[in-house]
């Protein structure tokens, strides 16, 4: 047996308004619940307007610091125009931390930071994917 589908990711962090402003003013996501955790971790989920699956940003009082090790993981988003998106978050204080990069096909990648350290990739499709 298998299982059925991506559900949520979850992602740890020290700063859970911070993160939640990044993730709503900066990529556009959309705040679908918030609730406390049975262990008291403070959880807000999020998800892309076009998509099911979501990000569960969790703060847990008294637990360490969040490190996040460079090149761990990261999240990756279309966007439907790649400079257009980079001119606009980085006017928010978010410039990309690489790219905007041609991969072929008229396809274009680039990187942002969120404030955690967590790295979002960002993806402009081409006409041939």
């Amino acid at each position: 047996m298998a299982v059925k589908k991506l559900l949520h990711t979850r992602m740890r962090l020290d700063d859970l308004e911070r993160s939640v402003k990044f993730y709503t003013e900066v990529l556009g996501l959309i705040e679908t619940r918030r609730h406390t955790s049975p262990r008291g971790a403070q959880l807000v989920f999020l998800k892309a307007p076009e998509s099911e699956e979501e990000i569960e940003l969790c703060h847990l009082p008294g637990a360490p610091r969040v490190e996040v090790q460079e090149d761990l993981m990261h999240l990756a988003f279309e966007v439907d125009d790649l400079v257009a998106f980079a001119k606009e978050a980085e006017a928010k204080g978010y410039p990309l931390s690489d790219g905007p990069t041609e991969t072929g096909g008229g396809s274009m990648i680039g990187f942002i930071d969120a404030p955690e350290g967590y790295e979002i990739e960002l993806i402009q499709r081409g006409g041939d994917v």
